[in-house]
């Protein structure tokens, strides 16, 4: 049966640890040399509206390892930024590839191609949600502290996608998460409705946020899409930028983590993403492996049949 990665919540609990371990799986065999072509012979196309670096990077490479050939379309370039209906799209990229991976501004769009597609589709990125980083940010915590379970993580910053993810996998995974935001910034009140009673907590007062947190994660203020609000959102986020003090206020082992791109001295202080406790370029290196394991879980033929 088709199977889409949308949001977090089109994944049940083990199967987030499932997708977990297999990275950790193919991590392992490619740091000994070994290759996985699970899915040899098929092709992935991969949709961009939006820039990109990691995810370009890891979905491409990742096809590649697993055996497929990626097709790379710019949206600006394909009949849809000519007026071509995404479900259009979706049928004729069903007769010609395994899967699809978008990266794209609404998240609406996205559900529809998922719909009209016969084949599995990928959210890379949208406006309300990012599955894929968090499921790779899930492995790398899994990785360093060898359980995500009972430990507390601390968002700082725009109640975004990459937040509404986090409070996503909450609802799956058992741990408790903990959001500041500035007042007028936080999560969509439906995904934080949809949280389990107890599990996620906002505060106004980043300190109160990483108060014993395991790790203290952030992202960058103003996103892609929002560059007319830079300044407004400047001036409401100043004091939550991550600094040497505010890691202070967490577990002395915290670990600090950034999805990346970084802003240095906006949301996070040089100091802090180059410091000791900061794994954002090993957290950058795991979006490679939870990618390949994603792709196989929903594309590899022996999950389908």
């Amino acid at each position: 049966m088709k199977r889409d990665l949308i949001t977090l919540l089109d994944l049940s609990h083990d199967e987030i640890f499932l997708i977990i371990k297999e990275a950790a799986r193919l991590k392992k065999r490619q740091k000994k040399g070994i290759s996985d072509k699970p899915l040899a012979g098929k092709s992935v196309a991969m949709i961009f509206e939006k820039p990109s670096t990691r995810t370009r990077v890891s979905f491409e490479v990742g096809i590649t390892q697993l055996g497929a050939s990626p097709v790379v379309l710019h949206a600006g370039e394909m009949q849809l930024g000519r007026g071509e209906t995404v479900e259009d799209t979706a049928r004729v990229l069903s007769r010609y590839v395994d899967g699809i991976m978008i990266r794209a501004y609404s998240h609406q769009s996205v559900a529809a191609l998922a719909k009209a597609a016969s084949i599995p589709v990928i959210n890379g990125l949208t406006d309300f949600a990012h599955p894929c980083q968090i499921l790779s940010d899930l492995f790398t915590i899994y990785e360093k502290k060898n359980t995500i379970e009972g430990i507390t993580i601390a968002y700082i910053g725009d109640g975004n996608n990459v937040a509404h993810s986090w409070i996503m996998a909450a609802d799956q995974l058992d741990f408790s998460l903990r959001l500041g935001c500035p007042e007028g910034y936080t999560p969509d009140p439906e995904v934080l409705a949809g949280a389990p009673e107890g599990r996620v907590a906002v505060f106004h007062d980043p300190k109160e946020a990483v108060a014993d947190a395991d790790v203290v994660y952030t992202d960058v203020w103003t996103s892609m899409g929002q560059e007319a609000e830079k300044q407004k959102r400047l001036e409401a986020f100043r004091g939550f930028c991550v600094t040497p003090a505010l890691m202070k206020g967490a577990r002395d082992n915290a670990l600090f983590m950034h999805c990346l791109p970084a802003h240095r001295g906006e949301e996070v202080a040089a100091d802090v993403i180059d410091g000791k406790q900061s794994i954002v370029f090993d957290q950058a290196e795991n979006r490679l492996h939870a990618q390949k394991a994603i792709m196989f879980f929903l594309i590899a033929e022996e999950n389908h049949t």
